[in-house]
C-alpha cells in the first residue's frame, strides 16, 4: 500500500471523528514517551498506542498492513510487479516474461526461467520516460548512464505510475548527502572502510618527478584553500615566484586557477595548468605576465615556451565580451600560442546523445549507423582532444614547457594534461599510475563530477561526458599500443560506472575541499580499496613494462575506432562469446599456477634426494666395518627374494633412528625442505589434489553451477583448485595453496573453500 493511500484514508477515519478529538489526533502528539495506557488493551504490533488514537484507527492500520515485508537477496523491496515484459530491440517479438523489484537502491528484473537477473542501480539512471499506453500495459523506458536502454511494459498503468514517481524520486537525490555512498555497505566485509583513502597523497607524486628542485617548490598559501579553493592545498609553483605575483595571478584568473605545475618530465620541460585570464579587451596583469615568465624560466633548455587553449578561437573571442578570454600575444614575450579547437561540454553532451540514438535504432542498416555516427561528430572530437595531447606530449617530450587552459580550467584542460601524460610516462599506464593520475589531475586539482556526472539534481546542462572521453581516448591509446598498458578494457569500464554510480566516495564532490569537508574518507568506502582486491580482472596479458617511455597516437582516420565496448555492450548478438582478453588473460593464469606447482614439487623431489644421499651415506658408514665378511660371504649369497628382503629389514631395524624409510609413516610429504621439520603424512597428496593440472574449457560454459547465465559482460572465471568455471559471485575467495611455491592467495570457489577449511588442523 503506498502512502499518499495511506493518508488519504487516514484522513477519512480522521474526519469521522469528533472535532475535538480530531484535533488531538496528530502525529506531533505521538511520541516514543508515552505511557502504556492503563487498561493494557490498545496496541499495535506489540506496542503501547497512545490513549487519544481511536480503536478504529488501530484495528484499520492492522488490518492494512498486516503483509510481512518482501525481500530479495537481502534487498528490501519498495514494490514488486509481477508479468512484466522486458523488451529487447533485438528480439521485439518475444519479449522476456518477469519480475520487476523495486528496492531503495536498485530496479531489479527476474526472468525466472532462465534464472537471469537485471540489476539497475538507481544512481545509473540517466533519464525515465513514460510512453503511451499500449494494448499490452504500459512501457517505461529507461536509460542509463552505462549505456543500456530498456523497455519495462507494465500490465497495470497505475502500477507503471507507482514504478515511474518512485523512480523519479530515487535516480537522481536534491542533496549531496542522500548519495548512495553514505548508505552503501559491502555485503561481506572484503574490505575495510579507509582501505584506499591513503593509496595516494598529492606529496608522494611530485615527489615521484623530483619535485620540489631547485626551480620548484611548494606554495603554502594555499593551505586553507584561500588562494583557490577548487585547487589542492599543496599546489608547486616556480621558485622565483613571489606572493604579490601569486595572489595577483589567482585574481587574475577565472575561479582563481593561476598556473600551476600538474607534471615534470625528466628533461625539465613542465606542464602546468590554469584557467582563462579575465583579460576581456584590453585588461592586463604584470604580475600574471611575470609568473608565466618564471614558469618559462624553470626550463634551461629552450628560451620559449607554449600556451595552449584548448578551445576554438571564435570561442576564446566570444568569452572576451563576459570579461575573459585569452592572453594578449603583445604582453607576454617569449610565449608562442596556440589554438586547439576542442568544444565545449554542451556540444559534447549534444553529440553523445546522438552517438546513442545511432546505438538504438531498431533495424538499423550498415549506411544507416555509418551515417548517425558520422553526424553526431563523436569520432572527431575524440580526434580533437588526441590531437591536442599529442601536440603538449611532442612538445614536452622535445624540451619545450606548457602553459594549458580552456576555459575554467576544470574540463577539457584536466582531459589534454592527463592524457599528455599517460602518452609521455610509462608510469602512468600501469594501474596504480592511472589511478594516481586521476587523483592528481582530476581529484585534486578539480572537476565538477557533481554536475558533469548528474550525480544530483543540477541544471541539465551542466552535464557532459568529460571523464567518459578521457577514458575513450585511453581506450584508442590502448587499441593502438595494447602492449604499453598494464590495464585492459575491463578496468576502464569499471572506472566508468563507479564514476557514475556514487557506491564509493572516490568520485564525490568537485574538489578536494569539498570531499574534506564531506568527510568522505571517514563516511564512505574507497574505488581504490575495492579495486585492489580484484586486481586480477584487470591485467592486461600481452603488457610488456619495459617496451617504450613514451607512446604517439596515431590520429589517421582509420586509426579512431567506435568503441563498441563502452557504448553498445548491452547489445546481444555483436559481442565475441569469449572476449580475446579474456582468454588470454585465463591462459596466463593457468600457466601461472602450472609454474607455482612444478616449483614447488621441484623443491620437494630436491628435498627427497637430499634425505636419501644422507642415508646412503649413514648406511655406507655402518657397514663399513663389515664389508670384508660381506665379501666373503658374497661367493655364497643365496638368491631368493624373501630372505635377501628379510635380511634388508632386519639391517633397517638396526639403524640410526633419523633413518628416512624406518618410520612407520613415512611419506614423500615428510620430505620438508627443512630437515629439522617434519609434516604429516597426508601433506603431499593434499599439495597434489590442491593444484587443478587441467582447466575446463570456456568454449561451451553457458550457466554458472548457481545456474546465472553467461553474457558478454559477466567475467567467466576459474577456480585453481578444482579447475570449473565460475561466475564472480560464486567464486568469491582467495587462498593460498598448499600446492603453490609462492603462497599467493588464488580465486577458489566456494565448494573448495569450504573442503580446505576442513582440511586445515
Amino acid at each position: 500500500m503506498d502512502f499518499t493511500r495511506f493518508m488519504n484514508k487516514f484522513n477519512e477515519i480522521e474526519r469521522q471523528l469528533s472535532p475535538t478529538s480530531a484535533l488531538r489526533l496528530s502525529f506531533d502528539n505521538i511520541s516514543p514517551e508515552t505511557e502504556e495506557p492503563p487498561d493494557g488493551n490498545k496496541r499495535l504490533w506489540g506496542v503501547p498506542v497512545p490513549p487519544f488514537v481511536s480503536e478504529k484507527v488501530v484495528s484499520w492500520i492492522e488490518e492494512e498492513f498486516n503483509e510481512a515485508p518482501v525481500f530479495y537477496n537481502g534487498n528490501s523491496v519498495l514494490k514488486k510487479v509481477e508479468n512484466v515484459r522486458m523488451i529487447d530491440r533485438y528480439n521485439t517479438k518475444n519479449p522476456t516474461v518477469g519480475t520487476l523489484y523495486l528496492t531503495a537502491t536498485h530496479l531489479i528484473f527476474v526472468e525466472p526461467d532462465s534464472n537471469k537477473e537485471t540489476w539497475i542501480l538507481h544512481m545509473h539512471v540517466a533519464s525515465i520516460e513514460k510512453l503511451p499506453l499500449s494494448t499490452t500495459g504500459s512501457p517505461l523506458l529507461i536509460r542509463c548512464k552505462t549505456f543500456l536502454s530498456v523497455t519495462f511494459v507494465i500490465p497495470k498503468d497505475s502500477e507503471c505510475h507507482d514504478v515511474y514517481t518512485s523512480l523519479l524520486k530515487l535516480f537522481q537525490p536534491v542533496s549531496i548527502n542522500k548519495l548512495y555512498c553514505f548508505n552503501y555497505q559491502p555485503a561481506k566485509d572484503d574490505f575495510p572502510k579507509n582501505a584506499g583513502w591513503d593509496f595516494f597523497k598529492l606529496e608522494a607524486e611530485f615527489k615521484h618527478m623530483l619535485v620540489p628542485n631547485e626551480n620548484w617548490t611548494l606554495c603554502s598559501m594555499n593551505e586553507s584553500y584561500e588562494l583557490c579553493d577548487t585547487y589542492p592545498r599543496q599546489i608547486y609553483v616556480p621558485k622565483e615566484a613571489t606572493k604579490l605575483m601569486l595572489i595577483s595571478s589567482s585574481r587574475f584568473r577565472s575561479k582563481g586557477r593561476l598556473p600551476a605545475l600538474t607534471y615534470l618530465h625528466n628533461n625539465k620541460a613542465s606542464i602546468c595548468r590554469c584557467s582563462q585570464p579575465l583579460s576581456g579587451f584590453s585588461a592586463r596583469c604584470l604580475e600574471d605576465e611575470q609568473m608565466l615568465e618564471a614558469i618559462r624560466k624553470t626550463n634551461p633548455n629552450t628560451d620559449y615556451m607554449y600556451v595552449v587553449d584548448t578551445r576554438p578561437r571564435i570561442n576564446a573571442m566570444a568569452n572576451r565580451a563576459a570579461g575573459k578570454g585569452y592572453e594578449n600575444e603583445a604582453f607576454y614575450e617569449n610565449i608562442k600560442f596556440h589554438f586547439l579547437g576542442i568544444e565545449n561540454i554542451h556540444v559534447q553532451r549534444a553529440s553523445l546523445q546522438k552517438v546513442l540514438e545511432a546505438c538504438e535504432q531498431k533495424s538499423p542498416t550498415m549506411s544507416a549507423f555509418l551515417n548517425a555516427l558520422e553526424s553526431s561528430g563523436w569520432l572527431k572530437h575524440i580526434r580533437s582532444i588526441l590531437d591536442t595531447s599529442s601536440f603538449i606530449a611532442n612538445a614536452v617530450d622535445k624540451g619545450v614547457s606548457v602553459v594549458v587552459h580552456c576555459s575554467d580550467g576544470w574540463d577539457r584542460t584536466a582531459q589534454v594534461c592527463s592524457l599528455a601524460q599517460l602518452m609521455l610516462n610509462p608510469y602512468y599506464r600501469t594501474i596504480k599510475g592511472f589511478q594516481a593520475l586521476i587523483e592528481k589531475d582530476w581529484l585534486a586539482f578539480g572537476h565538477k563530477f557533481s554536475e558533469r556526472c548528474g550525480h544530483i539534481q543540477t541544471d541539465a546542462r551542466e552535464v557532459s561526458p568529460i571523464f567518459t572521453q578521457f577514458l575513450d581516448c585511453t581506450w584508442q591509446l590502448m587499441s593502438q599500443r595494447s602492449e604499453s598498458f598494464e590495464f585492459n578494457e575491463r578496468f576502464l569500464l569499471i572506472l566508468h560506472d563507479h564514476v557514475h554510480s556514487c557506491q564509493f566516495g572516490t568520485f564525490v564532490g568537485n574538489c578536494e575541499k569539498d570531499r574534506l569537508d564531506l568527510k568522505l574518507a571517514e563516511r564512505t568506502f574507497s574505488l581504490w580499496g575495492f579495486m585492489a582486491n580484484h586486481l586480477n580482472e584487470y591485467i592486461n596479458p600481452l603488457y610488456k613494462p619495459n617496451v617504450d617511455e613514451s607512446i604517439k597516437a596515431n590520429l589517421a582516420p582509420q586509426c579512431i575506432k567506435f568503441w563498441r565496448g563502452m557504448y553498445s555492450r548491452f547489445e546481444s548478438g555483436i559481442h565475441p562469446r569469449e572476449p580475446l582478453g579474456d582468454l588470454l588473460l585465463d591462459s596466463k593464469e593457468h600457466c601461472n599456477s602450472l609454474e607455482d606447482h612444478v616449483q614447488h614439487l621441484t623443491k620437494r623431489i630436491a628435498s627427497f634426494k637430499n634425505y636419501i644421499s644422507k642415508s646412503a651415506k649413514k648406511l655406507q658408514d655402518a657397514t663399513s666395518t663389515t664389508s670384508k665378511v660381506s665379501k666373503e660371504t658374497s661367493s655364497t649369497e643365496i638368491n631368493d627374494n624373501k630372505y635377501n628382503y628379510d635380511k634388508k629389514l632386519s639391517e633397517l631395524s638396526a639403524a640410526d633412528d633419523d633413518h628416512p624409510l624406518k618410520a612407520s609413516n613415512m611419506s614423500f610429504a615428510n620430505l620438508s625442505l627443512n630437515a629439522e621439520q617434519s609434516s604429516p603424512a597426508q601433506a603431499l597428496p593434499d599439495e597434489l589434489n590442491s593444484v587443478a593440472v587441467d582447466w575446463k574449457p570456456m568454449r561451451n560454459v553457458t550457466t554458472c553451477s548457481c545456474s546465472t547465465p553467461f553474457d558478454q559482460f559477466s567475467k567467466k572465471t576459474h577456480c585453481w583448485r578444482c579447475g570449473d568455471i565460475f561466475c564472480e559471485r560464486c567464486i568469491d575467495k582467495n587462498v593460498a595453496l598448499p600446492g603453490h611455491d609462492s603462497g599467493k592467495a588464488v580465486p577458489v570457489c566456494r565448494g573448495c573453500f569450504r573442503q580446505m577449511q576442513k582440511q586445515s588442523p
